[in-house]
């Protein structure tokens, strides 16, 4: 049977609190960040307070989700900063507590927090993040994305290029256009449709239809009201425009990069994003072995603040590396594993190497 000890639960309980505690101040302080910045777009179109607040409020769990390892650091600092000030440590160590005991105390925080991150990552955020981009885009009546061209978004199918002006939230798309190539990579006709209505499970109803034939050095042009239209197209692959790969599920990211793969298509950056959404929860475990350390000093003058400073600027360093590596991988084409693991993996071999100096003095 699964025991915890007294100590164990008390430095548990200790942690938790801090962290949850940090984890708080930090919401509220982005959310309140988050809420002025859109305070600018109130009044645009149909978007009211009331829409700003909601968006505001859809996006929390994704501020949890990127907040819990900076929390887990703060927390855990702070909660064994003030253990040490307290001599606490310094107790249990007397007592016979040995660095291990006390980092495996640590993981087990850190495991629980893990958890928590990958069930908010995997169950909360994609949901509320599409809702918070649905609600912002109808409110402001705007497509669901550009990709930053002027003529629209691009999208491969097989041997057919798609040119999409519109795409609303509704899975409605406006001004059509469809490049099909054959085998031999020539154009066989071009197709221009003024209107497109997905329907489930797996074809588009096209209006409004035009397509422009090629045969040789002639062409002729075919008319139609409707047409019904078969394409691995669909509205989850559009919606993964809406939401920013690291907010994505991991089945939505598998099967978007399997279908860039298909289309022979760059998909370094949702590589990356895969192995991140695997590997992030796990900088819970590395936060907590970091801040270890720190836990061994009992200054009992400025200590506690100026751990906490040092706490608050490492977990904006692991914020801003997770970020800088991932654009690197991408642009560099990396090997996504090590674009997604390297600012983790640095972390780590600092703890390691903290606690070493630690045992040795």
């Amino acid at each position: 049977m699964f025991h915890i000890k007294l100590y164990e639960r008390y430095l548990m309980r200790e942690c938790f609190a801090a962290i949850f505690l940090v984890l708080a101040a930090f919401l509220a302080l982005f959310s309140f960040f988050d809420l002025i910045n859109e305070l600018r777009t109130v009044g645009k179109a149909g978007y009211q307070f009331g829409h700003a607040l909601l968006y505001v409020t859809l996006n929390v769990p994704g501020l949890i989700y990127e907040l819990i390892p900076i929390a887990t650091l703060i927390g855990t600092l702070y909660a064994l900063s003030t253990l040490a000030r307290h001599s606490e440590i310094t107790v249990l160590r007397a007592s016979g507590l040995a660095t291990r005991d006390l980092l495996m105390t640590l993981f087990r925080v850190a495991g629980l927090l893990a958890l928590l991150t990958l069930l908010v990552g995997e169950g909360l955020v994609p949901f509320s993040e599409r809702m918070a981009q649905e609600l912002r885009a109808k409110a402001l009546s705007k497509v669901i994305a550009q990709q930053g061209f002027d003529s629209g978004l691009w999208v491969k199918d097989g041997h057919s290029f798609i040119n999409i002006k519109k795409a609303t939230p509704d899975a409605t798309l406006h001004g059509v256009r469809i490049y099909k190539f054959d085998t031999a990579n020539a154009l066989e006709a071009v197709t221009d449709v003024e209107e497109a209505h997905y329907q489930p499970p797996d074809h588009w109803l096209l209006k409004g239809v035009v397509r422009t034939v090629l045969d040789g050095d002639t062409s002729r042009v075919e008319r139609a009201e409707t047409e019904q239209w078969r394409s691995a197209i669909n509205p989850d692959l559009l919606s993964v425009l809406m939401v920013s790969p690291e907010r994505m599920s991991l089945l939505g990211l598998l099967n978007y990069t399997q279908h860039l793969n298909d289309n022979r298509q760059k998909s370094e950056r949702y590589a990356i994003a895969v192995w991140k959404k695997i590997v992030y929860p796990l900088a819970a475990l590395v936060m907590v072995a970091l801040a270890l350390p720190f836990g061994y000093s009992h200054d009992r003058v400025g200590g506690v603040s100026l751990k906490i400073f040092m706490g608050v600027m490492l977990g904006i360093l692991f914020y801003m590396l997770n970020g800088l590596f991932s654009n690197l991988g991408a642009i560099n084409a990396w090997p996504p594993f090590a674009s997604a693991t390297a600012p983790s993996a640095l972390f780590l071999m600092v703890a390691m190497g903290m606690l070493w100096w630690v045992e040795r003095r």
